[in-house]
């Protein structure tokens, strides 16, 4: 080998040696974002497991919110099944006081009518009392009357008899005497 090859190869391998440290360099600016970038990789997977452990208890906290929801939901059916309920009690209630009311009113008229009915015969016997009362008055005047002709008629046969019996007593005397 000679002088100059022993040089091109010195150069050369100098030139190698350059183009591995530049290599190297590369290498290591490689390896530094290598290691930046796993940093960085290493953040973003805390980060992301940070971020999954948010969602996972937001998504807990939103499925315990939508089974508070449901269960207020289930609540809120059986409140308005039980109001339902009640209004409906309320109907039938209404119903029973609209026929009560009917009823009553029904009973009053009746009532009514037959307080006239009974005011009507009462005063009918009313009547019927002022006539027999009037009827018995003019009988009992009738009878005074009669009893009062009856006791001069026997004023009248008491004086007649007292006359004829003076008339016979005087005959009987005339005869007592006469004989």
């Amino acid at each position: 080998m000679s002088k100059q090859s022993f040089r091109d190869l010195k150069n050369e391998i100098e030139l190698k040696n350059a183009e591995i440290d530049e290599l190297s360099m590369e290498l290591q600016d490689k390896t530094e974002q290598i290691n930046k970038l796993k940093l960085y990789s290493t953040k973003l997977k805390y980060e992301n497991k940070n971020l999954e452990d948010k969602l996972d208890t937001k998504i807990d906290y939103d499925k315990a919110r939508m089974n508070e929801l449901d269960d207020l939901s289930e609540k809120l059916k059986e409140k308005d099944l039980i109001i339902e309920d009640k209004q409906d009690q309320v109907k039938y209630l209404r119903s029973l006081i609209d026929d009560y009311k009917e009823q009553v009113r029904s009973n009053t008229e009746n009532l009514e009518v037959q307080l006239r009915k009974i005011s009507k015969t009462y005063e009918k016997l009313l009547e019927q009392k002022d006539m027999i009362i009037e009827k018995q008055d003019e009988q009992i005047s009738n009878l005074i009357k009669s009893n009062e002709e009856i006791i001069k008629s026997n004023k009248t046969n008491v004086i007649s008899l007292k006359l004829q019996n003076e008339k016979y007593q005087d005959i009987i005397d005339e005869l007592t005497k006469t004989n």
